[in-house]
């Protein structure tokens, strides 16, 4: 099967990643890269494409799903506010000259 060929996919599966997709391009994340990500984590949690048997009757496992609910906030919980302000003001910084860059 050649790379990018998606008919090995079932259609939960292909509208899992439409899903994970775009949720990631709302969040800022170029298309290309969102879809990457996107049939990278239905990969990860179905083990790949599912017609023509291969791997028919072994549940999802949904592992990346709820590892983002766990590790959500634990690392700058453990910062003080100061801390997260000066990551913020940096990130921000950072995306400023990135775009003035590109433009």
């Amino acid at each position: 099967m050649p790379r990018g060929d998606k008919s090995a996919y079932t259609d939960k599966q292909k509208r899992k990643a439409q899903h994970i997709e775009e949720n990631y391009e709302s969040r800022g994340v170029p298309e290309d890269e969102a879809e990457r990500r996107a049939w990278a984590t239905v990969n990860k949690e179905s083990g790949g494409g599912n017609k023509s048997g291969s791997g028919r009757g072994h549940p999802d496992t949904h592992e990346s799903s709820e590892k983002g609910g766990r590790r959500g906030g634990a690392a700058s919980a453990s910062r003080s506010k100061e801390e997260r302000s000066a990551s913020a003001k940096k990130a921000a910084a950072t995306r400023k000259r990135n775009r003035e860059r590109t433009a």
